[in-house]
């Protein structure tokens, strides 16, 4: 399953990044992408997801991206809102409980009913029991950065580690999440 959407053309690019950059510095702020973003409920894009997208595209770490690393975060948000749809089976705007557990199992993850149910409660911001896109995005970023620091320990691929306290310290507030 393919969720790759095809990258538009630099001028499409430009225009889109000089209406997001509505201070004219030339950069894109977390403030300014989140108010640029739709998560599809007229509320406002998840601020902890824009802060992790912006992380992830900052080669310059100055909390901002400049119109050379906008293009791949654009094509990172369009993938991952066909991702979203993809999963969304009723088209309800939302990933539920059971969509969430298709949607992981599909990318490889094998969590207990109990880790799913956990997820659904950590990043249902209003409580429906349900996922917005937003906090999909997140939910998924911060799953892959914590497995994939998890596995740099787990050099057997047995699914258990033996590290001490400040080794578990030290991964995790290394971590951009």
């Amino acid at each position: 399953m393919s969720f790759s959407s095809p990258m538009p053309s630099r001028e499409f690019l430009w225009d889109v990044f000089t209406k997001v950059d509505r201070d004219r510095s030339g950069y894109i702020n977390a403030d300014e992408l989140g108010a640029a973003l739709s998560n599809g409920t007229w509320s406002p894009f998840n601020p902890e997801t824009v802060r992790l997208m912006i992380g992830m595209f900052d080669r310059q770490n100055k909390g901002q991206v400049s119109f050379d690393d906008f293009g791949a975060l654009w094509k990172y948000v369009t993938d991952w809102q066909n991702c979203f749809r993809s999963f969304d089976r009723d088209n309800s705007g939302n990933i539920d409980r059971n969509e969430l557990k298709t949607a992981l199992v599909s990318f490889g993850y094998r969590l207990s009913d109990s880790i799913i149910d956990m997820l659904i409660r950590k990043f249902d911001r209003h409580g429906n029991g349900t996922i917005l896109f937003d906090d999909f995005i997140q939910c998924c970023i911060v799953l892959y950065t914590l497995t994939s620091a998890f596995r740099q320990h787990d050099t057997d691929q047995d699914g258990y580690i033996t590290i001490h306290y400040e080794q578990f310290l030290s991964m995790v507030f290394s971590l951009k999440i």
